[in-house]
């Protein structure tokens, strides 16, 4: 029953998403029905990035990587425009960069912490390859430091914002490093970031030898996929307001939204980090935890500097003081994580206890 269940919900739930959709359209909600429809919204964002999957293990590599980036993309980027649209300029000038910071900190310091931590517990001492994560690493590095920390000391336009030719030359480099990380991922050096074992040598994923889905699967996860995204990015413009309101009333800083939607968007990515972490895929988690890093900025921001063309408001993506710090210690303790090719548990714990600074900070600045 439960077996039959869990093959149903990837159906169900964006036609439930869809109802939900259109029940809410235009309506403000009470407490507990945007409650309810954040579970759905939630349960949409899991559903498009399953259906994401299986049309990426129909296309195969290096379009499947795309295809799963593309979908998470769409699905920040939408929640982002909704908010900024909807917002009056004052409180969504940064959400951009709140969104794309809190996933570099989620990222490199929860979903990593989180499974050095069960992979260690599980598996004593998990190894993983040190050139594609010191690589990807690397990528994240650069593209933080560019779009985010490089607008707070640039002198074209103040208060730590890009002018249109500098952020068009961001936007375009992003894009760069996005498409050179791919290439490398999925082509020549696609090994560096297969699974090693205990030896140091690389293990071919699990996921190779599955049975691609059929055409017929794959045009309804097409269909599917369509409906999840739309669904998400209507229901997060439906629920936002509760949201603003309930951190306004907790005295939370309204710069926490960019946190809220990260932790959704990456919600997927985490579960599926964990699993492949208790299974001594480290390498997999880290895959999945720099990529998303990667996906995040180098996809999101040069979507967001077009869209800034027609939406009102400074686009504001330069860092904080605070903020600089926390990302500075992060790449640093990362390095140190990436070097030795191997975890602790100490490693992962360290990493997460950044992460709840970070969390805490953004709460009580």
């Amino acid at each position: 029953m439960a077996a039959r269940l869990r093959a149903l919900a990837p159906i169900a739930v964006p036609v439930i998403a869809l109802i939900a959709l259109v029940a809410t359209y235009h309506r403000t909600l009470s407490v507990g029905v945007a409650i309810i429809v954040g579970v759905v919204l939630i349960a949409a964002v899991l559903a498009a990035v399953h259906h994401a999957e299986v049309v990426a293990h129909k296309v195969g590599e290096p379009l499947g990587s795309i295809v799963l980036a593309v979908a998470v993309t769409i699905i920040e980027v939408g929640l982002i425009i909704t908010l900024m649209l909807g917002g009056d300029g004052h409180d969504t000038e940064t959400l951009a960069r709140d969104t794309a910071f809190a996933a570099v900190m989620i990222t490199c310091n929860g979903i990593v912490g989180l499974s050095l931590v069960l992979g260690s517990i599980r598996h004593g001492l998990p190894r993983f390859n040190r050139e594609g994560t010191g690589a990807a690493l690397g990528v994240v590095a650069t593209l933080a430091g560019l779009t985010l920390v490089l607008p707070a000391f640039t002198v074209g336009a103040s208060g730590g914002r890009f002018t249109g030719a500098q952020l068009a030359f961001i936007a375009i480099a992003a894009i760069a490093l996005y498409i050179a990380f791919i290439a490398t991922q999925t082509g020549r050096h696609r090994d560096f970031f297969l699974p090693v074992n205990k030896a140091g040598k690389t293990i071919q994923s699990d996921d190779e030898h599955a049975t691609p889905p059929t055409n017929r699967q794959t045009a309804i996860s097409g269909v599917l996929l369509a409906v999840s995204l739309l669904a998400v990015v209507a229901l997060g413009h439906a629920v936002s307001p509760t949201i603003e309101h309930g951190l306004e009333s907790a005295g939370i800083p309204s710069t926490f939204v960019g946190v809220v939607i990260a932790f959704i968007v990456l919600l997927p990515e985490g579960l599926a980090a964990s699993r492949a972490a208790m299974k001594n895929r480290l390498q997999t988690s880290l895959n999945l935890a720099f990529g998303s890093s990667i996906a995040s900025i180098g996809l999101t921001i040069p979507v967001i500097a077009v869209a800034s063309i027609w939406i009102e408001g400074p686009l504001v993506l330069g860092l904080g003081p605070v903020q600089i710090v926390l990302l500075v210690l992060t790449l640093l303790v990362a390095t140190l994580t990436v070097v030795p090719g191997r975890s602790t548990r100490l490693q992962g714990v360290i990493h997460l206890i950044i992460l709840a600074a970070f969390v805490f900070l953004s709460i009580s600045p």
